[in-house]
C-alpha cells in the first residue's frame, strides 16, 4: 500500500443502541445487513457509519468511557442547497437532536448548522457554494 488510504469507518460510541440506531435511520441512514444486536453499520457512500456501545467502545481502546467535553470532533454532511439544510435540521430536531446553532450563513460563505445527537456527537449540516456535492452526497474535490 502507498500514501494515504480513504477513511472506511467512523464508529461512535452510544449509550443507548437501539434509540441511536432508530435517530440515525431517522435522519435516512440505511442499516447493513452487517449489523447485528451488539454493532450497527451504515453505509454513507464509501465511508461507513458504525454505532457502539460506549463502554465496549472505550473497553476496546484501553481507555475510560468518562469523558469531559467537547473532544473535538465534529462530523458534517454536505447538502445540495440552503433548503436540504433545513429539511434535515428540521428532522434532526423531530427526532430529538439538540440544535445547537440555527441554519444561517456563515463567515465562510456558506450556510450550515451544528446539532448534537442522543449521545453528545456533534454533526454539521452544510451548504457550502464553493463545493459540488455529486447524486449520492459525494463531495467532489479537486484533487
Amino acid at each position: 500500500m502507498n500514501g494515504m488510504r480513504e477513511i472506511s469507518i467512523v464508529t461512535l460510541g452510544v449509550e443507548n443502541l437501539t434509540e441511536s440506531m432508530k435517530f440515525y435511520q431517522g435522519l435516512g441512514f440505511r442499516i447493513s445487513k452487517k449489523s447485528d444486536e451488539s454493532i450497527v453499520w451504515f453505509r454513507t457512500g464509501s465511508t461507513v457509519l458504525g454505532l457502539y456501545p460506549m463502554d465496549r467502545l472505550a473497553e476496546d481502546a484501553t481507555i475510560s468511557a468518562k469523558g469531559s467535553g467537547f473532544g473535538g470532533v465534529v462530523l458534517a454532511m454536505n447538502m445540495v442547497s440552503k433548503a436540504e439544510v433545513d429539511r434535515m435540521i428540521d428532522t434532526a430536531r423531530t427526532l430529538g437532536a439538540k440544535v445547537l446553532k440555527e441554519p444561517g450563513m456563515v463567515f465562510w460563505g456558506g450556510y450550515s448548522s451544528y446539532f448534537e445527537d442522543p449521545d453528545g456527537h456533534l454533526w454539521e449540516v452544510a451548504w457550502n457554494p464553493f463545493t459540488e456535492v455529486d447524486a449520492d452526497g459525494r463531495l467532489k474535490m479537486d484533487d
